[in-house]
């Protein structure tokens, strides 16, 4: 299989965002002429397996290019994130200055073989890269920092604004390109300044740490884009979505407030994340043989709940995976995540503890192919073999798209599930 990487400008084959979508604070009303013809318009049901997307936009054609920007107007066009979930990239455009606000990639479904990596459409910056003020960043997922290397091949100097853990990941990211970024810490605290643009943040529950919603500011207007966004009032870390620091900025005046939480059109309220530690220690505690739990490898608070529980039930916790490894060694530094040294084994020990005595920690939830738990389920992992009575653990959701691949991998080898 081949290494391509495409943007979005490269094909139009499956669901996905279109190229470019803009809005401008100062855009100026429909006419009556306008607003009746487009009332005419006529509904195109959404398709999965063409070139439309959940909005029913047909994408078969890009996008025209906008208009000139208007004398104190802002612009905001989404690159990607726009109807999909990933490569989440925005940019603010304001008197010839442009502030960009995530970069991620979105991974490939099962219909599109040979690809690795889907980028945003970076088309619309190639000519305008020195416009760039900055780069902010909400947190440190893949579909918010992923494509940061490949932006970065194209102009390398450009500020990286974020959280320490959210920055750490990066330039852990960029290493592997041998790129070195310049990084940029704040907290919820802080005020970023640069250019027209002045930046504000406040915290977000999330499921990774040093997760921020930015307030950017300029003589446009004042627009809010919360990153992605969890209300748990009662988390983990005891830190809840800062809804007072929201309601501050509400009372100074917001002109656009940009929301991303995935179902968050689904009634009702998610579960906390206080309600899940539970039901972790008590399948681990009851498990008879060897334990493999899953889940994505930023989720530091959802690993250090399954190493309590592996300490609790008297046995040893293994990391498996780079991703894995490589962000728990970050979370340590920083204190994020804390364990006895005499109860975290290499993965390459498994072998030498009976198999009710070792918990192991993976990744590979949405059934990506390379991913740990993807490996154990073909027989093809180095460290871990299932046999009957292992239980294995699902902790994290199946992101929406991604259902072919999970249930395709759990069909596979997978024995018991809880």
């Amino acid at each position: 299989m081949s290494n391509t990487k495409r943007t979005g400008r490269k094909r139009a084959t499956r669901r996905m965002g279109p190229p470019r979508e803009s809005s401008e604070l100062t855009a100026k009303p429909k006419t009556k002429k306008a607003r009746k013809k487009s009332s005419r318009k006529k509904y195109v049901e959404p398709s999965y397996s063409g070139v439309q997307t959940m909005q029913g936009m047909d994408l078969s054609e890009l996008l025209p290019a906008p208009k000139p920007l208007a004398s104190g107007a802002m612009r905001l066009v989404a690159l990607g994130g726009v109807s999909e979930i990933g490569r989440n990239m925005m940019t603010y455009e304001y008197d010839g200055h442009i502030l960009i606000c995530d970069c991620g990639v979105l991974f490939p479904s099962a219909s599109e073989p040979g690809i690795d990596l889907i980028l945003p459409d970076f088309s619309y910056l190639e000519d305008r890269l020195d416009s760039i003020d900055a780069l902010v960043l909400t947190h440190g997922h893949e579909d918010h920092i992923g494509a940061i290397p490949f932006l970065l091949k194209l102009r390398p100097d450009i500020p990286i604004v974020g959280s320490k853990f959210t920055n750490a990941l990066v330039k852990a990211k960029c290493e592997e390109h041998r790129l070195h970024p310049q990084c940029i810490d704040v907290t919820r605290e802080s005020v970023y300044k640069t250019g027209p643009f002045a930046v504000e943040f406040f915290h977000v529950n999330h499921s990774i740490p040093g997760a921020l919603g930015i307030v950017v500011k300029s003589p446009a207007g004042v627009v809010v884009q919360t990153g992605d966004i969890k209300v748990d009032q009662t988390p983990k870390d005891n830190i809840p979505t800062d809804l007072p620091a929201l309601s501050r900025f509400g009372d100074d005046g917001i002109d656009l407030m940009l929301v991303d939480s995935t179902n968050a059109t689904h009634k009702g309220l998610a579960p906390s994340e206080a309600e899940i530690e539970p039901t972790l220690r008590r399948l681990i505690r009851d498990a008879e043989q060897l334990v493999v739990v899953a889940c994505f490898a930023s989720n530091v608070t959802r690993v250090q709940m399954v190493a309590d529980a592996a300490v609790s039930a008297h046995r040893k916790l293994a990391l498996t995976g780079r991703s894995m490894v490589r962000n728990m060694e970050i979370a340590r530094e920083m204190g994020l995540f804390t364990i006895a040294e005499e109860n975290l084994i290499d993965a390459q020990d498994i072998d030498k503890y009976r198999r009710d005595e070792v918990v192991v920690m993976t990744t590979g939830t949405q059934g990506e192919a390379m991913a740990g738990l993807s490996r154990m389920a073909r027989s093809d992992h180095r460290q871990v073999s299932l046999q009957e009575g292992d239980t294995v653990i699902m902790s994290s959701s199946v992101v929406p798209g991604n259902e072919e691949s999970v249930y395709g991998m759990l069909n596979t080898h997978v024995l018991c599930v809880d």
